[in-house]
C-alpha cells in the first residue's frame, strides 16, 4: 500500500476498528470520525498512540464538520462503514436511521465529489431478496430489502454509483455477509455469535429466533477487513459491486450447537422480526476472487474460538 491519507466512518465500530488497523499496517495516514453511538473509543485505543492516527468525534449528519476535516486533510479514500446496523431500530425508528445511512451517506459523497476523493460504500447482504440458490447469491442477484435497514442501504448504493457515473467519482460497493469475531458488540445490537458466545459464558441459555431453520453465511471479521481494504484501494473495482463471505452457510441451529458444546441449553422464542427474516444467506464471492485475489482465510470452527477466547479475556 502507498502512502495515502483516508477517512474512515465509523471507524471505533466492530468492523470499523479492523479496518482502521489494516490501514495503518499498510502505511497510510487514517483519520476516523465516528460519533460513538454503537462504537467506542476502547475498539481503538491501541492505534491512539500512533502519530498516523486521528480521532474526531462526530457525525456524518454535521456537513460543516466533514468539509472542515477535508478541507484540512484533503483525503484521498474515504471508506464509509457509519451506520446504524439495527434491524430492528430501523423497522421502529425509520426516520432517524433514513437521516443517518441516507442523508449522512449524501453528505460524504458531496465531499468527495468536490475533491474526488475516492469513495468505499460499506452495504450489506440484506439488500438481497430472499434466495434458495444452492450456489451462493452473486451480485446479480435481485435485490429486495425486507427491511427499512436494507432499502437505506439500496438507496445508498444507487446514490454512490450515480455520483460515478454522472461525475466520474471513482466509487467501489460491498456487500459483506454476517461478519464476526472480536470487538463485536455482544448485547441486542451485537451478531449472533456474540450474543451466544456471552451466554454461553454466562451460563445461560442460547435463544434462538423462530425454527433456527434460517442460514448464514458468516465471515470472521479479520477476513472481511482484508476485503474492505482491499477493494477500497484497488482500481479494479471502481464502479464495481462486490460480494464478500465465507462462502458457506450454517443454520441459526447449528451454530447454536457448536457454540454451546452441549455446555448450555438450547431454547427457541418467539421471533421479534419475523418479516424481515431472509431464510438463507450464502455467499458467492467469485467476482472479489477474480477481480481482487481475495477469498477468506479463517474457517468458522477456528473463529468462534478466537471469539470465545477473546471474550474470556476482557472478563479477566
Amino acid at each position: 500500500m502507498k502512502k495515502r491519507n483516508m477517512l474512515v466512518t465509523g471507524g471505533a465500530g466492530f468492523i470499523g476498528r479492523w479496518v482502521v488497523g489494516k490501514l495503518l499496517e499498510g502505511g497510510g495516514t487514517v483519520t476516523v470520525l465516528d460519533d460513538l453511538s454503537t462504537g467506542s473509543r476502547k475498539n481503538i485505543l491501541e492505534f491512539e498512540s500512533n502519530p498516523e492516527f486521528t480521532f474526531v468525534e462526530g457525525s456524518i449528519l454535521d456537513a460543516r464538520l466533514i468539509e472542515d476535516l477535508f478541507n484540512a486533510h484533503a483525503y484521498e479514500v474515504c471508506f464509509h462503514l457509519a451506520a446504524n446496523i439495527v434491524v430492528q431500530d430501523s423497522i421502529d425508528h425509520p426516520r432517524k436511521v433514513f437521516q443517518n445511512d441516507v442523508v449522512g451517506t449524501f453528505n460524504l459523497l458531496e465531499a468527495c465529489r468536490a475533491r474526488k476523493t475516492r469513495f468505499l460504500f460499506m452495504s450489506t447482504c440484506m439488500v438481497y431478496e430472499r434466495s434458495s440458490d444452492w450456489a451462493g447469491i452473486t451480485e446479480t442477484h435481485a435485490t429486495k430489502p425486507v427491511s427499512p435497514y436494507g432499502a437505506f442501504k439500496i438507496a445508498g448504493e444507487a446514490m454512490a454509483l450515480s455520483y460515478w457515473h454522472a461525475y466520474g467519482l471513482p466509487v467501489t460497493v460491498v456487500r459483506p455477509f454476517n461478519t464476526y469475531g472480536p470487538y463485536q458488540r455482544a448485547d441486542g445490537e451485537g451478531g449472533v455469535v456474540a450474543v451466544f458466545t456471552k451466554r454461553k459464558l454466562e451460563g445461560k441459555p442460547l435463544l434462538i429466533y423462530g425454527d433456527g431453520t434460517q442460514t448464514r453465511d458468516l465471515m470472521e471479521v479479520t477476513d472481511c477487513a482484508s476485503f474492505v481494504t482491499l477493494a477500497g484501494l484497488s482500481e479494479k473495482t471502481v464502479g464495481e459491486v462486490l460480494n464478500a463471505g465465507a462462502g458457506r452457510d450454517v443454520t441459526i441451529n447449528q451454530l447454536a450447537e457448536m457454540i454451546s458444546e452441549g455446555r448450555v441449553p438450547i431454547e427457541h422464542v418467539p421471533h421479534i422480526h419475523p418479516q424481515s427474516e431472509i431464510p438463507k444467506l450464502l455467499c458467492n464471492y467469485n467476482k472479489a476472487r477474480d477481480l481482487l485475489g481475495w477469498k477468506p482465510k479463517v474457517k468458522l470452527e477456528k473463529g468462534l474460538k478466537r471469539v470465545e477466547e477473546w471474550m474470556r479475556r476482557q472478563t479477566r
